[in-house]
């Protein structure tokens, strides 16, 4: 019998966490230390926790720095499927965060983010396909490989703060979702498979015209912009063999994907110049660019050969100075930098009593 650090049991569209293989095969669970911060976290300052319970993830910054938007489930508060919530950052870590929702409500919302003038965000979501959660996959018929959906509703839309619906901003039919903004507001990148295969598309949020900026075999998601615009970083699985590919085609006529192989890449804005930066094998993802925009930091579980812990790290454009952030023995991902530079916000099994919640955790960033 093998011991793991047991990762949380989230939904399908929180990308890729923990890869529950030690429940299919029956491993044993280990608890860890309850703690905010692992000794040798050296970057982070002042952690708080601003959630408790549930399943919490993909918090992102206002521009302003002030606010969160991210989105939970949690069935104990009737949150069956995620749906997205926003809140203010407390002033006093004393403070409890409170927050509200900001989503429909129906189906599965996923990858809110804010828009520049604060008033409005955008997210994606099933709700026009119906009002109930989508159903997950049945992974047993797959081996108990660690498989997602791409559910054919998902569209992307914008809201108001008060959790209007104002706009549909894609209509193929597909999988439409993982979108992020340009720091000036105007130019959106997203996932979609509308042409057969899962690519980044940038669209000018004014007019709605946009460009495809990935062509290669392969899933590309997760993609952000750096600050000054000019460049995008995504991760990517590359299938190579003939197994590979084919095995990835067919779980992609289905409506699925197996994202346990990625890299990180960096591109300019509009596709060209596309490089791979991490070669480390297992799955490097969830990558944005540090505020000055010459670092990027990302989730990698490369260091643990049976697929845990995961853990963040930094690394140069260039793929240079690999650094690693976290220490939890469990589950860190989905950090973001502020936009003013001065703290980083994170999803994190840590200091969760032993159970399997996943929750939001904030912290002065230590340059």
């Amino acid at each position: 019998m093998i011991n793991v650090i047991f990762a949380a049991n989230l939904t399908p569209m929180k990308k890729y966490i923990c890869f529950l293989f030690a429940l299919f095969f029956g491993l044993s669970v280990m608890a860890q230390e309850d703690t905010v911060q692992f000794e040798g976290e050296t970057h982070f300052k002042n952690v708080q926790q601003l959630t408790f319970g549930g399943d919490n993830a993909e918090a992102y910054w206002s521009f302003d720095s002030k606010r969160i938007v991210f989105q939970k489930t949690n069935p104990k508060d009737g949150i069956v499927c995620d749906q997205i919530f926003m809140g203010n950052l407390p002033m006093n870590a004393m403070d409890p965060f409170k927050y509200k929702l900001v989503s429909t409500g129906k189906g599965r919302t996923t990858c809110a983010y804010f828009m520049k003038d604060g008033k409005h965000l955008i997210y994606a979501s099933t709700h026009e396909g119906s009002a109930d959660c989508p159903p997950p996959v049945d992974r047993a018929k797959y081996g108990n490989k660690y498989i997602w959906p791409l559910y054919n509703t998902y569209d992307i839309f914008m809201a108001d703060t008060n959790g209007t619906v104002l706009k549909k901003l894609t209509d193929a039919k597909g999988y439409d979702a993982e979108a992020t903004l340009s720091y000036d507001g105007k130019k959106m990148i997203y996932c979609s498979d509308k042409d057969g295969d899962l690519d980044l598309y940038v669209m000018d949020i004014a007019t709605g015209k946009e460009k495809k900026v990935t062509n290669t075999l392969g899933y590309d998601g997760g993609a952000w912009f750096s600050p000054d615009g000019k460049k995008i970083v995504w991760r990517a699985s590359r299938p190579k063999t003939e197994a590979e590919i084919a095995e990835y085609r067919s779980l992609l006529k289905e409506g699925l994907v197996a994202p346990t192989n990625m890299e990180v890449f960096v591109a300019n804005a509009d596709g060209s110049d596309s490089k791979q930066i991490t070669h480390l094998g297992q799955a490097n993802w969830a990558p944005n660019f540090t505020p000055d925009g010459k670092q990027i930091i990302f989730c990698s579980n490369h260091e643990y050969k049976r697929g845990f812990p995961f853990n963040m790290y930094l690394i140069n454009l260039d793929g240079s100075d690999l650094v690693k952030i976290s220490r939890d023995k469990g589950f860190d991902a989905f950090p973001m930098f502020s936009p003013d530079g001065k703290k980083i916000i994170f999803a994190s099994n840590r200091n969760n009593k032993g159970t399997r919640d996943t929750n939001l955790f904030v912290a002065d960033w230590v340059y």
